[in-house]
């Protein structure tokens, strides 16, 4: 009786050559771990894209809750810093548009989401914001809403003042000065539900300009003296809303 051994078929190369390809072996894309480290980073920055797109459609359709936008799409945004924080990862990915013709993306809301750097809850004024500030003006005299309102002011506050600070002891870099100014402007929007005021839009600029450098950037002397100048009169611009 006769035994076969299955065929392992192959190319090899022409004569000359000791090249040769066996199609049952397994192509490895990456040969050290430095490479699978990269290759993975940048399919979690694909995987980022493709996620972000879907939960901003989910929004505008209004089939996610307004809540569980601003935290997925928060997450989303933070972990895309976070991963091109690296900068092998960020030599790699250049930016958003050559790594979307790299890759044949399209993705549009996520592209303008990504640019942008805030959900579109705090870059806008929600509905539920809105309606939360409204209450909170109707009953603010009242017990628990007085204090609840007083704590929200505090920490805007609080958090102009940080940033502020932050600026004038020339703190310059990106990935410092984006989360603090973050923070001002979800720490106001709490206040006055998003509401325009005078320099409320200066904040929203500011947070574009920094979100679109690379996060080992730093601004300039002349943009952090423009910057503190902005942030400042937001600062009295929102003030003036208290009164």
């Amino acid at each position: 009786m006769y035994h076969h051994r299955p065929q392992s078929y192959g190319y090899s190369a022409a004569a000359g050559s000791s090249a040769t390809i066996r199609l049952d072996e397994e192509v490895k894309l990456t040969t050290t771990s430095a490479e699978r480290e990269l290759h993975d980073s940048l399919a979690e920055l694909y995987s980022v894209i493709v996620t972000l797109d879907a939960v901003e459609k989910a929004y505008i359709k209004d089939s996610i809750p307004e809540a569980a936008y601003s935290e997925t799409c928060d997450r989303l945004l933070k972990h895309y810093r976070a991963i091109l924080r690296d900068e092998t990862v960020s030599h790699a990915f250049h930016d958003l548009d050559a790594f979307k013709r790299e890759w044949q993306m399209e993705y549009p809301r996520a592209t303008d989401r990504l640019r942008i750097g805030l959900p579109a809850t705090v870059e806008q004024a929600s509905s539920s914001q809105q309606a939360a500030a409204a209450a909170a003006a109707a009953h603010g005299a009242a017990g628990a809403g007085a204090r609840a309102a007083g704590t929200a002011i505090s920490d805007a506050t609080e958090n102009f003042i940080t940033f502020l600070d932050a600026v004038k002891i020339h703190i310059v870099a990106k990935d410092s000065l984006h989360p603090l100014l973050s923070d001002v402007i979800t720490s106001v929007n709490r206040v006055t539900g998003g509401a325009d005021f005078d320099g409320r839009p200066k904040i929203v600029e500011w947070l574009i300009v920094l979100n679109r450098m690379k996060a080992n950037e730093e601004i300039s002397e002349a943009q952090a003296r423009e910057l503190s100048f902005d942030i400042e009169q937001a600062y009295y611009g929102f003030k003036a809303t208290l009164r």
